[in-house]
Order: C-alpha cells, then structure tokens, then sequence
C-alpha cells in the first residue's frame, strides 16, 4: 500500500548509507514513496551505493550521467565519519596545542574503563604530529606568555612539508579568549593547511581535553567529508545535497562537520521513530534499530535526547549528539561456541564477507541462525547476492553449517541438540544482549519500560520484536510500514537545524540573567541566520534557547529550557532528582553553558495512505512456513506486507515478509493493522512466567545468566554512581559492585576495582556466618574491618542478602510490612549483593581517614565490623550516627558518609522480578561449576606451556654444552696443530 504526500514535481531521495546496507525512500513526483535497498560495499558493480540507488529509482543506467534536472533534494546520512574513526583512516593531522601540554590528550582524564585487562591498548591517535605553541593566557584573560608567531610560523611550514594537511589549533582558555587561536590560524591558512579547525569555532566549551579532542576529530573527519561531498556534488550538479547531524538536524553539505557527522545515520532512526510514533499515537518509545553490524537503542519522551560528551571509537568528543547506545548484536554478529557456552559478536561479518548465507564464504551469523528458523524466508529477501549480484539468500549452505556446528557442540559435550535448537540458543542470547542494552537507556535512567511502546526498524528489528519486548515485560511494539528503512525515511522527515554553544560558567542568580540573555540572543541570531542561508523562510523557524546548569562543584550537567530563574531551578530539580533520586539544598547552581537551536523545514510531508477496495474475510497468507520458536516446530502462514489492510488481525506464530524486512508474530502475540498501515504488535495471552530451568550445566542459560548477574552488578554501579553525594564515589567512581553465593563465593562483578573485588568475598562470608540464622528480608549490614576483607577503612562494604522465595531486598520492607513473610522465623539467603565505597573521610588523624604515620586503627578513622545497617528495610540512622562520631577521631562529615551509605543501600536493590528470582538459584552453581572448569583448562594449559617452556631450556642448555664441547676439541685440535 504506497505512501503518497503532497509535494514537488520532481525526484526527493532519503538515503542512509549504513555498514551493511545503503536504503532509499524516493519521493516520486507524483507524490508516492518507494523504497530500495543495496549492499554497501559492492565494488564489482557500483562505485557508490547511493548514487547507484538513485540510477536505479530513476531507471537511469548505472555508470550513466544522472538526470539532476529530474531531482529535486537528496538528504543523507551516513557511517563514513564513524567508520574512518573506527579504521583510523582519515585526513593526516598536526595537533598544535599551548607549550607544555603536548601530551595531555593522550593523557587524557585517566579513565580505565577495561580495567580488568592485563594488556591495556590504548586508541590509536588521530594526530599524527604535537606541536607546542609558545604562549599561555590565564583564566581570566591576562596574557602570562605573548604568543610567539615566529616560532609558529616555522612549526607550520615545517608540518606542511612533513605531509599534514589537517591542522588542530588548541590553546588553554582559548574558548574564552580566542585571539592567540585565531592569528596561529592565519599562519596556517598562510602555510597552505586545506583543513584548519580551531577549538573557539568548533566548541567554545570549557575542558581542555575534551575541547581538544574534539578539534582533532573535526580536523581528522572533515577532509574525508568533503571529499565524499565533492564526489556526490559532481555526478548530481545543482541539486541541493544535505546530510543528517548526529544532532538530528538536517545541514547543507557545504557546512557538514567532522565532529557532527559521527552518528550520521543513526540519528536519522531516532527522528523517524519519534515523528512516525508521535502521529500513530504512542508518546512514550523506546527505539530499536537492529541492523546488520549493530543494534541501536533511543529513549523518546518528548524532546530528542541528546548527550553532550560521547566516546565514539575512543575518541572523546564534546558535541551535541543524539542519545543512543549501541550494542554490538545485529544480524551480523558472529555465533561462537567455545567449549562451554555460546556467544554472539562482538565481531561481525560485516558486508564483506557478510553472514555464511549471502554467498560470500561467511561465518554463521543471527541472520543465518533466523534462516534456518524459518523466521527469515529468503523468497522476499532482497535478491542482492551472488557473483551477478541477483541472486537469493542461501538458505542451504546456512543448514550445512549448523550441522557442522551441532555435531562440533555434540563432540564438546556430549550432548545431541537439532541444529535448530542451537540456532534459537544463539537467538535467545543476542535477545537478552539487546534487551541489556535498553535497560541502560531505560531503567537505569529511572523510566519504566512497561509503559512504553518498542518501535522496532532497521532490518533485522521486526524478527526479533516479540522476543524483545518479552523480555522487558513492554506490553505492545510499533512498526512503521517503513521499518526496514526507517533510518532513511527519516532524513525526509527531519528539520534543517542549527546549534550554537557557549559556555559561561556563572551562577545563576537574578543579576546575572540579562548577561545570559545578551549571549543567547547572539548565538540565536547566528544559528537563525545559518538556517535562513539554506532556503529556510524567517518565519518557518523557531528558537529554542537551553541553559546547561550544575551543583557549584559538581560535574553533572541538567540541561533546561531556559526562562525565568524559578522555572530553571524547577526544571532543574525535577530533572536531578528523577536521574540521581536527591537533591543538595542550600548548593548553588551555576550555568555552566547556554545554547541555541534554530529549526525550520520547508513543507511537513504528511502522510496519507492510498485506500484499497473492502475485502470479505481474514487476509489470506502467501504460503506456509516452517517455523521453529519456542524449543517446537510450527506451521506458520507467510503472509506479504503489502496485501494487508486495515483492521487484519493475524495470530501468531506467523511471518509477515516485505522486501525491506521482515517481522515474526511469535505464538501468543498478534498483530493489528491500524488505519494508518501501522502494524501494532501485543501479546493475545498474558506473558508467561519464566519456567525452572534445572541443575544442568545449559551452554545457553550459563551465556544468558552471565550476561544477566553481569547486568544486575553494572545497574547496581549505575544506581550507586547517580545517588552519591561525594565526588569520590560519584565522579571518581572509586566504588566496586558484585553479587556472592551464600558462603562469599563470587558470582558475577562489574568492571570495577580489582582491590575491592578480591577482598569482598571474606567480608560477605564473615556476615554470612555471623549472622547465620539472624538476619531476615529488609537487612543490609556494613563493615570496613581490615581483618575481616576490609582493605583500608575508608572503603565501607554494605552487604545485603537476597531470598529466594522473598521480594526483593527491601521491597515492602520498613513500610508496614516487615520485610518477613514466614511469620518471623529466619530464612537462609539465597545470595548476597554487595557493594564497596571509597567514602571521602571516615575520621582519623587526618582529614580523608589515610595518616601515613599512623600506628593504631583508631587513628585511620571510625571501624566498622558487622554493623547492622538497616533492619526491616530501615536504615538504623541513629546507631549509625553514634558509631560515626564516636572514637577520638570521629568522622568529620558525617552527613555526605550516611549519604553515600544510603546510595550504597539504594544500589542493593537490583531490579529482579519474583520470576528471575525463581530461577536464579538453579544456575549459580552451574555457572560456578563452568568458572572453576575454565580456570581448570587455563590451569592446564599453563602447565603444559610452562613445560614446554622447560624443555625448550632444557634443549638450549644441551645445544649449549654441545657447542662448548666443540670449542674445547677446536682448541685441542689447534694446539695440536701449533
């Protein structure tokens, strides 16, 4: 049933080129949208993707001059600047940056976020050269070393004739103070740089190492761009080229950036979800955008979201980008069996070869696990394959290699699975890696996804968006009849956009908000007027002007609309306190930043859908299909997208098939079509609840419940880091979160401090066997006892037990219910979550609880030592007082130490529903079992190295004595000769 929107004369193409697959929406001039969809990487028959897609719509032959006449606008999005990050394989670039500071990049903040890994590698510079710059302005201006232009000069040139052509100009206070930055740009324009990015221009923030990094990557992505725009630009002369920000505004391809073009495509996803599921109706959304090399999540409730600091391939970057996490789990990741349990990506096969099914000699993917259940049919998959490019999936090759696969798992095991058991295996945990990943965007922001609806696009979304929202408990999903191209058909829908920052770093106080106006009306008028430069008319564009504002002495930014200063302090601590639960009375605030945004677009495209003549009777399928959900076998109709109507109904299990993707109706959900040919997916019978799984070690169950004690551990992080108080905890992140067996056996940790983790263990036994037969649902108990697993006192350990047939740990507990539900008779845990702080000061000699000369514990600070924290769900705030100023040394700051102890507790409540519950107990032991098999081979394989590594000396000490044996008859032999 084809779109039509009232619209030009002439040809609009809506492209987003992504790592796998290029897809086009064309707006025909007669007012009807189509779609296309090409390998990206296809180098036997097209140059470029997207200029091949726009040959095919126009029916021009391709390799042909394209008809630009015919063409009206081309709005695209791309991967290019991600990809060139990822591959390092931009522009050669010359970082120059203020004399002594020519390391700190690389420096950067000291983050470690693999802390675990014994080899760390660091990302790979974008700069190939430093030079330092002799000149130093202070922060308020005054000129400590004048800039040294000679010095410069030479620096320049010399950079020039070494081959950069890219040069990176940042200099301490330059966002503020910018002269020195704009006369070394002068110099290097002088010298011949064909790419100049300079820190003031491209973000006028503070924080050298994020505004430098930043500079770089602009410097380094925006030559490949206009390269890529150059070549667009030629073979389409006069048409008006735009691309997708990673902002989510559309810009002329004269002003497209490097530092906002690296989430390009994506983008363009999250604008399609948001408008499309806005006009069907649903205003809460949780975006999920499966394609074939990565799974992109968004959160939409309201306003985009956006972030403002990103790492995108390890590179920092300080930019306004849409807020969207992405997971390495699309069609393309790789299946994996290593002995004990299967896993998926985090490699994928990309393009090229691409999944075993697309005729490449490729490894088994998702997507080839979905061909053998039947949950993609290769008869309405793209014909794009093959050495002529034409020919289908091949679903074939797809079963030989699971076999493979199913005896290989068979000969590991010992036991004897069909290849399509193993294939759902691997589908249930790309599931539960996605369903991760909405989580962090989701839950651990404090938004409950059971009144949300998961609008699902990108290829490969629609096959698994059952399972999905299953997993999340989300009761409906949402897919457009564009899902498949939804990315791209959201470049069409998409406002032409501006933004400008800047920061200020004032407080906020009724004095200083005319200065706040002064420098908001400026960057209104200079984004306005870059909008009005694209065509856009004045009155079709509108300002929306922010404030970023912040705790005095904090690093946490809540951006607000701005206005009058009570509605900034309103909006501000709605929005602090539903992300970290509290709010600081009596803190100042300070603005930390204003910015401005300029939208406007030309006509809205509104969609209207062509009516087709009433039909008697249910939709009738296209064939039958075997399909395999479930651990069973199925009949399941096939029905194509394109005959139903509104108001069909179809039952699951079924398939519904379209050319740009493919959606399964898993049994006990169905489908509705809307008035507008909307597909609405909710489940015909409730969710069932999870079913025990056994004692056996299951390779899946071990992947997905490591998966899952690994989520549980990193939310409780998350909570822990949002509720602090102290910067040590909450910025510093100098905290550690596990979950324990009932004897303080570890179970599963976050990437946390390796310090704590290793010591955790004892003091979760020491309260384990302490309080054996005492402590009850509601309690948490604290200690920092060095002879007890503590490390230094200023670490506090809280350790909660969790039961098995109770609520979550304190769920109904200190509020009228006890928290007992066996009428008071003690119960043993089923596990323990525990987590460690480094809490700022906890008395002692001196102020932070670490005197380097002290001789008795009391003169580190207050000792803890089995402390009941919290009975029956209420924190004993009382004793705890007492405890903290009691000792010669009390603690200083008592109230930010009950603080962070109260984060602490917050974060011992992981999100666990009575169902997971159930089943919980039933795999820790497996998964311990599996742990101890692998430390066992690891162990054996030590061994068998460390003899081969005794035998090789072995050897070279006997070829060592044999030599010194020749030398001595060589001796013999020339005396004898003398």
């Amino acid at each position: 049933m084809p779109a039509t929107v009232s619209l030009p004369c002439r040809w609009q193409f809506w492209i987003d080129r992504g790592g796998t697959f290029t897809d086009i929406v064309a707006l025909r001039p007669d007012g009807a949208l189509v779609t296309h969809k090409l390998l990206s990487e296809n180098q036997r028959h097209y140059e470029d993707a997207a200029l091949a897609g726009i040959s095919d719509l126009l029916g021009t032959p391709r390799g042909e001059a394209l008809p630009a006449a015919r063409i009206a606008a081309v709005k695209m999005g791309t991967t290019l600047a991600t990809n060139a990050l990822l591959e390092r394989k931009g522009e050669s670039t010359a970082l120059f940056i203020t004399q002594g500071f020519r390391d700190q990049l690389r420096i950067g903040y000291q983050n470690r976020p693999r802390i675990f890994d014994r080899r760390i590698v660091l990302p790979e510079l974008l700069y190939g050269a430093v030079y330092e710059v002799g000149e130093r302005v202070a922060a308020r201006g005054e000129v400590l070393q004048p800039l040294d232009e000679a010095r410069a000069r030479r620096d320049f040139e010399d950079a020039f004739k070494r081959g950069f052509r890219a040069a990176a100009i940042v200099l301490m206070h330059g966002y503020r103070y910018p002269d020195h930055e704009q006369r070394l740009a002068a110099l290097a324009r002088a010298a011949g740089f064909i790419q100049i990015s300079v820190s003031h221009e491209v973000i006028p923030l503070m924080k050298l190492v994020s505004r430098g990094d930043t500079t770089v990557a602009d410097a380094y992505l925006s030559p490949l761009l206009r390269r890529y725009v150059e070549r667009i630009a030629r073979d389409l002369p006069g048409v008006p080229l735009m691309f997708m920000q990673s902002n989510g505004g559309l810009t002329s391809a004269q002003l497209f950036q490097g530092k906002d073009s690296v989430l390009s495509g994506p983008a363009g996803g999250v604008v399609g979800v948001a408008r499309t599921a806005l006009a069907a109706g649903f205003d809460r959304i949780i975006g999920f955008d499966m394609g074939g090399t990565s799974t992109d999540v968004s959160h939409c409730h309201g306003p985009f979201e956006r972030t403002f600091d990103n790492v995108v391939a390890g590179v920092r970057l300080r930019a306004p980008m849409m807020a969207i996490h992405t997971v390495a789990a699309g069609g393309g990741s790789i299946l994996h069996f290593d002995g004990a349990r299967y896993r998926v990506g985090p490699d994928s096969a990309g393009a090229v070869p691409g999944p075993a099914c697309y005729r490449q000699g490729g490894p088994l993917t998702v997507t080839d696990a979905n061909v053998l259940l039947g949950k993609v049919q290769p008869d309405f998959f793209p014909r794009v394959f093959g050495p002529d490019g034409n020919a289908s999936l091949n679903a074939a090759v797809v079963r030989e290699k699971f076999t493979a696969l199913a005896a290989e798992i068979h000969a590991a095991t010992g036991k004897s699975r069909p290849p399509e058991a193993i294939a759902e295996g691997f589908v249930k945990i790309a599931v539960d890696n996605m369903a991760n990943a909405i989580k962090k965007i989701s839950i651990e922001r404090g938004h409950d996804v059971t009144a949300y609806t998961l609008c699902c696009f990108g290829g490969a979304a629609g096959q698994h968006a059952c399972l999905v929202a299953d997993a999340l408990a989300i009761p409906r999903v949402f897919i457009h009849p564009y899902a498949g191209v939804l990315s791209a058909y959201g470049m069409g829908l998409a406002d032409i956009s501006a933004i400008r920052e800047q920061a200020v770093e004032t407080r906020l106080e009724a004095n200083a908000m005319p200065q706040f106006e002064g420098v908001l009306s400026k960057l209104a008028g200079d984004a306005r007027n870059e909008v009005t430069g694209q065509g856009v008319p004045q009155e079709s564009i509108a300002i929306l002007r922010h404030a970023h504002l912040r705790y005095e002495g904090t690093d946490t930014a809540v951006i607000v609309d701005f206005g009058s200063l009570e509605e900034m302090v309103r909006q501000f601590e709605a929005g602090y306190r539903q992300r970290f639960s509290f709010l600081m009375p009596g803190r100042a605030l300070v603005v930390e930043a204003v910015s401005a945004e300029a939208t406007g677009s030309g006509a809205p495209v509104r969609e209207t859908f062509a009516a087709l003549p009433p039909r008697h009777g249910p939709a009738m399928s296209d064939r039958k299909a075997r399909l395999f959900s479930g651990g069973a076998p199925h009949e399941a109709p096939v029905y194509r997208r394109d005959i139903l109507r509104p108001g069909d109904t179809i039952s699951g299990p079924a398939v519904i098939a379209e050319a740009n993707a493919t959606t399964v109706i898993e049994p006990q959900w169905q489908a509705q079509v809307t008035p507008l040919n909307h597909l609405v997916l909710t489940r015909a019978v409730p969710r069932p609840k999870r079913e025990a799984i056994g004692t056996k070690v299951d390779p899946v169950m071990l992947e997905i419940f490591n998966n899952l004690f690994m989520a549980i551990a990193e939310q409780m992080g998350v909570t822990l880091a949002n509720t602090a108080h102290s910067v040590n905890i909450k910025e510093r992140l100098d905290f550690s979160c596990a979950l324990f067996d009932t004897v303080g056996g570890l179970i599963a940790n976050a990437p946390h401090l390796p310090v704590h983790l290793g010591a955790m263990g004892e003091s979760v036994r020491v309260v384990a066997t302490e309080n054996a037969g005492k402590m009850r649902p509601g309690d948490a108990y604290m200690l920092n006892n060095p002879y007890h697993g503590g490390t230094h006192l200023p670490d506090v350990t809280v350790v909660t037990p969790v039961y098995l047939d109770g609520p979550a740990p304190f769920e109904g507990a200190g509020r009228g219910g006890g928290g007992r539900h066996d009428g008071g008779l003690p119960r043993e845990a089923t596990f323990y979550v525990a987590s460690r702080g480094h809490h700022a000061d906890i008395g002692g000699s001196t102020p932070g609880s670490m005197p380097p000369f002290s001789k008795t514990i009391a003169e580190e600070g207050v000792l803890f030592d089995n402390f009941l924290l919290v009975r029956d769900g209420t924190l004993r705030e009382a004793e705890l007082n007492a405890l903290l100023a009691g000792g010669p040394w009390p603690a200083r700051n008592p109230q930010q130490t009950t603080a962070d102890l109260r984060a602490q507790i917050k974060s011992s409540e992981p999100q666990l529903d009575v169902e997971f519950i159930q089943v919980l107990q039933d795999q820790i032991a497996p998964l311990e079992k599996q742990s101890q098999d692998t430390v066992q081979i690891l162990e054996r394989e030590r061994l068998q190295h460390a003899q081969q590594l005794h035998d090789l000396e072995q050897q070279s000490q006997d070829t060592q004595a044999q030599i010194q044996q020749v030398m001595e008859l060589l001796s013999m032999l020339q005396a004898f000769a003398l």
